[in-house]
């Protein structure tokens, strides 16, 4: 069985004090010559593979301890991470380009793996493996070519237009190189794409079994789709601010354009939508690779170690304490009140059902699925968040890492495993599901004017759930598929960049909520036998300004290359 491994290798771990320029200068170096590797296929295969911890994963960075083990979600409404709160300093527009706290290496690492991609893609075609080997060299290009429009489209989300390199750097080379437009920008993503598309076999439209993890056609077109849409978005129009080239995306049939990405993957019937009876299989459905996951970076036992330490993540990472977990990432109460009912509607609503008295009563499937709350059972016992006695509470025996918004995460943990003994067994990181591409579709769909399509595809993702036909129209439609997209890819590292590009500034800069628990008797003192209250409070204290729709270029690179800075800082 030819399983992906995603492993660093000695002939591949020295990189250069890194700077834009100096990375993309970088070649293999100190375990096996060129000619060693390009004269080997699975030499090459694990130059290859090497490239593949550029994708996303459980942690934000992967050279740092705190940001291996939390995600982007904590500086988004979904979550907040209670250890080290202030290294999230885009939450309260504190970012610097000289203090970027958890952000600080996303520049840095991308541009080494385009350095790496680079380097493979120059070399490749005249070596003695692709003259051996032509059809498994092709696959491995259209992988990398898949790999370094990835790259591209986060450095893009992140920042805007960045300079476009597509050849390592040699060393008589200027390596001041000037940012591109955001719009030659995805040209470039989609252009790589398109040809790694190309390359792939029709065979390789899905990837499974023992090439799960690899890139497919099919992952191919979900990033292209994703690109997009999120180029079409408010963030990029010539009409707002920041605006300028490095910002703006100004072609006419750019929703057009997006309909049609999404639309080219679902036309090609081999993904589909899992049916879901309840709570506990939506759960599950993260914890396996299925036909609705596009491209998911293995966890397992089956694959080596990753820069990640898989046995910590997530289930370590975020469990509650009660079951032998750190649970980093918190919950807000923001998030599990967005939760609408289990009849379709938001909990404001008429007839909503709602109970403020017992306010996790009656809520959608996916709340069930996604957050552990006060009362949940959870690997077998009752979670209580409770102060005196609770198993989670701040004061437990033991507690470090208590659940500060009274909320630990429920999605992609495994309750069959026992923690620090065992490792789930398949789990994969969602890179990208097919629900998206149905949502990316009836986005595009409603700006299109065709709210009927639109309605369409977005309810498919909604009754999947068990939750009514979207019937909307107008803002009110709008709203329906931001929700559907808020929930359905909730903690898959979408929400970050969702507000941004729809330019929701209130929920961006929405304070951050939790609750606690209390058992008090009738003088409102703690008593173990008393009755159980909950209080709201305010756990963290938000703002936006425009400059936070994208972070800064690094000090150190504007010193160096005198590259342009971002608006705003």
């Amino acid at each position: 069985m030819k399983n992906i491994k995603i492993v660093i290798l000695a002939v591949l771990t020295t990189f250069l004090s890194i700077g834009c320029a100096e990375v993309l200068d970088t070649k293999p170096g100190n375990a096996y010559s060129d000619v060693d590797i390009f004269s080997n296929i699975e030499l090459t295969e694990r130059y290859v593979f090497y490239a593949y911890n550029s994708t996303e994963n459980w942690g934000l960075n992967f050279d740092d301890w705190w940001t291996r083990r939390v995600n982007i979600e904590n500086a988004s409404d979904e979550a907040w991470f209670h250890f080290v709160p202030q290294n999230f300093l885009i939450t309260r527009s504190l970012i610097a380009p000289n203090n970027m706290g958890f952000f600080r290496n996303k520049w840095r690492n991308y541009f080494s793996f385009v350095g790496v991609v680079n380097q493979f893609l120059v070399e490749i075609d005249d070596t003695p493996v692709a003259k051996t080997n032509p059809d498994e060299v092709a696959i491995l290009k259209a992988e990398m070519l898949y790999l370094r429009a990835n790259a591209y489209a986060r450095l893009i989300n992140f920042h805007g237009g960045v300079p476009i390199i597509d050849k390592p750097f040699n060393l008589n080379d200027d390596f001041v190189v000037p940012r591109d437009s955001y719009e030659d920008c995805v040209d470039f993503i989609v252009s790589d794409l398109n040809t790694a598309i190309s390359l792939l076999p029709s065979s390789k439209m899905v990837r499974d079994g023992g090439e799960f993890g690899r890139i497919s056609i099919g992952a191919c077109m979900a990033l292209k789709s994703r690109v997009l849409l999120y180029a079409a978005s408010e963030l990029h129009d010539p009409s707002t601010i920041p605006n300028g080239p490095l910002y703006d995306y100004t072609k006419s049939t750019k929703w057009q354009d997006a309909a049609d990405a999404a639309m080219d993957l679902i036309e090609t019937n081999a993904y589909s939508l899992l049916p879901i009876s309840n709570s506990k299989e939506y759960q599950e459905m993260f914890l396996r690779p299925n036909r609705e996951l596009i491209l998911g970076r293995p966890y397992s036992p089956e694959f080596p170690n990753t820069p990640n330490d898989f046995n910590t993540l997530p289930d370590k990472a975020q469990s509650p304490h009660s079951s032998g977990g750190w649970g980093l990432s918190n919950p807000t109460h923001n998030f599990v009140m967005d939760f609408k009912m289990a009849n379709g509607k938001r909990i404001d609503e008429p007839a909503s059902g709602f109970d403020p008295n017992d306010i996790y009563a009656n809520r959608e499937l996916r709340f069930y699925s996604n957050i552990n709350f006060q009362g949940a059972s959870f690997r077998g016992d009752k979670l209580d968040y409770s102060s005196p006695g609770g198993a989670d509470a701040k004061e437990a025996p033991g507690q470090v890492h208590f659940a500060a918004s009274g909320y630990n995460l429920r999605k992609f943990l495994d309750e069959s495993i026992t923690i620090d003994a065992e490792q789930s067994p398949h789990r994969p990181y969602p890179l990208a599901r097919y629900s998206e591409i149905l949502l990316n579709y009836a986005e595009a769909q409603y700006h299109l004017g065709n709210e009927a399509e639109a309605r369409l595809y977005v309810s498919r993702v909604a009754e999947r759930v068990g939750l009514p036909a979207i019937v909307s129209s107008g803002e009110a439609l709008l709203a329906d598929i931001k929700y559907e997209r808020q929930m359905e890819l909730a903690y898959e590292g979408h929400r970050f960049f969702d507000l941004r590009r729809w330019m929701d500034d209130d929920k961006i800069a929405e304070d951050i909520q939790g609750v606690q628990w209390k058992k008090v008797d009738a003088n409102g003192n703690l008593d173990e036998n008393g009755t159980l209250v909950m209080t709201q409070v305010l756990i963290e204290d938000r703002s936006f300004n425009v400059a936070n729709y994208y972070l800064p270029i690094p000090l150190n690179e504007v010193e160096k290359t005198g590259i342009a800075q971002n608006f705003g800082y």
